[in-house]
């Protein structure tokens, strides 16, 4: 298939740039994976659709404030993106000015309380850095890391917490899993009370979920790789809830590669880590996963890919030019689907 397959209009004033007053006041496109009928609701009302008996799986992964904003040594800004946790202090980055970055080169962030030396450069540009503290790196971090917002959203968040989900709890994303954003406490005791279990997926989401799709076929695509962990709990609940008939239902796409990576071919899951680059696209049979919680994706994405593979792409492209039509807010803080 075509990348271009997956292309869709969309108005730039649709990409939401911040978030709702209210998480669960976001809109609900409510699609039906076979059928491509379509109703419209709100989040708050999406006990409307679960059914006793279904079950939530939940990525409660929790975004780092990776983004450090420095100097080197020479009195120039620098900006420094975490991706990923090599051990040791040492963390593979995105730096700006990368050819200010040379291996060699000193930074310092927040007066010198996070100093740190560019190691060497690693595959596709980005830079391996050493960093020296006192404490506990995660701290630090808290006092002097910024929020990693995607490319597309401009407005400077004004609470940090607003880019978590309300059950977040294992820090290691470089974006949150956004389909959680509309879940409220309240709301979570609410569908729990209807019969409905939650259990918790751990998939740390990289910087890889923006990386547009530069193939034109897309079964040439180079999928990044993701950390993630089924729990015993949860591979137990998702296992009881099958046995009895009942939906599980992944929230967002990091939960169902999540479930998908590990499933067993009658859907069945053991407890397990690991990595996973699974690329779900039409064709692909989903052995787990029955309905899905998502938010609306960027064109030619791989994520509109896989919304398609669980429906249809002419479906979920009616879908979304409906959406278009009505205004829906769009990408990490726009409004939700359903898909079932």
């Amino acid at each position: 298939m075509k990348t271009s397959d997956f292309y869709y209009e969309l108005p730039p004033e649709l990409i939401a740039q911040t978030p709702l007053e209210r998480r669960d006041a976001s809109r609900l496109l409510v699609l039906g994976r076979k059928s491509g009928t379509i109703r419209h609701s709100t989040f708050d009302h999406i006990t409307d659709f679960l059914r006793p008996g279904d079950c939530l799986v939940m990525n409660d992964s929790r975004v780092l404030p990776a983004r450090l904003l420095g100097t080197r040594e020479t009195g120039g800004a620098v900006e420094v993106l975490l991706l990923r946790d090599l051990g040791g202090g040492e963390w593979e980055c995105l730096t700006r000015p990368g050819k200010k970055t040379r291996p060699g080169t000193h930074l310092s962030f927040g007066g010198g309380e996070l100093t740190a030396d560019v190691l060497s450069v690693a595959d596709g540009g980005n830079r391996i850095i050493k960093f020296n503290y006192d404490g506990i790196f995660l701290e630090v971090l808290e006092r002097l890391g910024k929020m990693p917002l995607p490319p597309y959203i401009k407005e400077e968040l004004q609470d940090s917490e607003r880019y978590q989900t309300v059950y977040s709890r294992e820090l290691g994303s470089a974006a949150a899993p956004t389909a959680g954003l509309h879940f409220t406490k309240e709301l979570l005791a609410k569908i729990a009370a209807m019969g409905v279990r939650e259990c918790f997926v751990t998939l740390h989401v990289g910087l890889g979920t923006f990386r547009p799709v530069k193939e034109d076929e897309i079964e040439n695509h180079d999928m990044h790789s993701e950390f993630c962990i089924v729990p015993e709990e949860t591979a137990r609940i998702i296992n009881e809830t099958k046995a009895a008939g009942g939906r599980v239902v992944c929230v967002g796409t990091t939960s169902c590669r999540t479930v998908e990576s590990f499933a067993k071919p009658d859907g069945t899951m053991e407890p397990t880590s690991g990595w996973t680059n699974i690329f779900i696209y039409p064709g692909y049979q989903f052995k787990c996963m029955d309905a899905l919680i998502t938010n609306f994706h960027l064109p030619e994405s791989t994520l509109v890919m896989l919304v398609s593979a669980f429906s249809t792409r002419e479906n979920i492209l009616n879908a979304y030019a409906e959406a278009v039509r009505e205004k829906y807010r769009f990408f990490s803080f726009g409004d939700a689907m359903f898909i079932a």
